[in-house]
């Protein structure tokens, strides 16, 4: 599929806004409701969208949540989407809490050969604080366990908010000398009613900066077809990498690939934008193949050049909708 320059082959479905974890930069500041759930697409209605969406051009597709492993019947859905014929690539990122070897065995036998885990500090105690739950040592365990098992990379998703996490940078890049897990540091993007203020906000500058005087060398990685926006380098001598996402300082939007299915049956062609259009209802009204393969690409038409997010005087561009209701 093809929305302007770009060749669009990366769907991203999100398949829960439920999540275990309250991470402050996720959640809303104030009560908020999750997604009734005769309102949540169905697993045979996903599979639907997804092999139409193949047959369009899509060859990779992550699957997020909030939190994918809350789903019930979680690895029954898995099983029928990796037997789709066309898919190249499946992977998933999780907060690793409800993963066990056992579960990570499956993953593995399903063909699924790649995870992406949060974890935005090794402290348990912080970690409690970021995230509402005293669960770090399960993700470690998840993480370590992905590590032994196989899973290649593993990468780990951190999130850098100043006077909260800014102060273990070097501790968490140093990760990268010991294993060979690619640490991608993600600017905050504000979204909706965020419990996070916009100057507890780290760029990544600073932060490579800030590794690059700790660890003095910081070489740059040529990217394969699977790193998607990240800016990759390696300290030298370190068996893993680390990589930059830039929605903020360096907005990658000609660059993005992706085109996202929410929890809630829409389609967004940008998670930094407000657009996005009903796909579900259609289907559930009888839409033929041919037609809900018409709104698939009416959407792509509607990808933006770029977002909003970097407009300094204000937040106006921010989506109005929190992270858990778009999927991560």
């Amino acid at each position: 599929m093809i929305a302007g320059n770009r060749t669009i082959n990366y769907l991203r479905i999100s398949v829960t806004d439920r999540c275990n974890f309250r991470c402050r930069y996720c959640v809303p500041s104030t009560p908020f409701t999750v997604i009734e759930h005769e309102k949540i697409a169905r697993y045979e209605e996903i599979l639907r969208i997804a092999r139409l969406a193949c047959d369009l051009g899509i060859t990779k597709i992550r699957i997020t949540g909030g939190e994918p492993f809350v789903r019930k019947n979680i690895f029954s859905f898995l099983e029928q989407l990796c037997a789709i014929e066309r898919l190249k690539d499946i992977s998933i990122t999780t907060n690793g809490s409800l993963l066990n070897r056992e579960k990570i065995e499956r993953l593995i036998a399903l063909g699924i050969k790649r995870l992406n885990f949060s974890l935005d500090t090794l402290d348990p105690v912080k970690f409690g604080q970021i995230t509402g739950r005293d669960r770090f040592h399960q993700v470690w365990d998840a993480i370590m366990t992905s590590h032994e098992l196989g899973i290649n990379p593993v990468k780990i998703n951190a999130v850098i908010l100043r006077g909260i996490n800014d102060d273990e940078i070097e501790t968490i890049a140093a990760l990268t000398l010991k294993y060979p897990f690619h640490i991608r540091f993600i600017e905050y993007m504000p979204m909706g009613d965020s419990a996070v203020e916009k100057q507890q906000q780290v760029l990544s500058e600073e932060i490579k900066e800030r590794i690059e005087s700790r660890f003095q060398t910081l070489k740059a990685v040529i990217k394969d077809s699977n790193d998607g926006p990240a800016k990759k380098f390696r300290i030298e001598g370190a068996k893993g990498i680390v990589g930059f996402i830039t929605p903020i300082s360096s907005h990658f939007c000609s660059e993005c690939n992706r085109l996202r299915l929410t929890s809630r049956g829409t389609l967004r062609p940008c998670l930094l934008n407000n657009y996005e259009k009903d796909i579900i209802n259609p289907l559930r009204n009888g839409a033929s193949d041919d037609e809900l393969k018409d709104i698939i690409l009416s959407v792509l038409s509607k990808k933006p050049s770029f977002h909003g997010l970097t407009d300094s005087s204000s937040i106006k561009g921010a989506p109005i909708s929190h992270m858990t209701s778009i999927g991560g």
